[in-house]
């Protein structure tokens, strides 16, 4: 399949390849391998990947202390998240004690993991 993908579809085998060499520098927390890697999106020739090469040069010190930092605030992002995509499922059309009904089954979740 991902030798179709690489033949048909023209840049694929580009961004495979930045993706897992930015894949690989996050999980090694290689900082010095950042550089040539925003180097070589910036001037791949795909929009999208350029685009985000650039968007990461924008705050390039957090970006390198998120590859660096053994912590990572996922955890808080994901349930920040959730919460927003049931307000906004639920604007305009429910009550608060819906949006309790929907929360119940995620907090009997939590508890049984303690």
């Amino acid at each position: 399949m991902l030798a179709v993908l690489k033949q048909e579809v023209p840049g694929f085998a580009v961004i495979r390849r930045l993706a897992i060499r930015f894949q690989s520098l996050l999980r090694r927390r290689d900082e010095k391998k950042l550089e040539p890697w925003l180097t070589d999106a910036k001037g791949c020739g795909i929009p999208a990947v350029m685009n985000f090469a650039r968007t990461l040069m924008v705050d390039i010190q957090a970006v390198r202390n998120a590859v660096i930092e053994p912590w990572s605030n996922g955890q808080t992002e994901g349930q920040i998240n959730r919460l927003k995509a049931l307000k906004r499922a639920m604007y305009g059309r429910a009550s608060v004690a819906l949006l309790c009904a929907r929360m119940r089954p995620l907090r009997e979740v939590e508890y049984r993991q303690m």
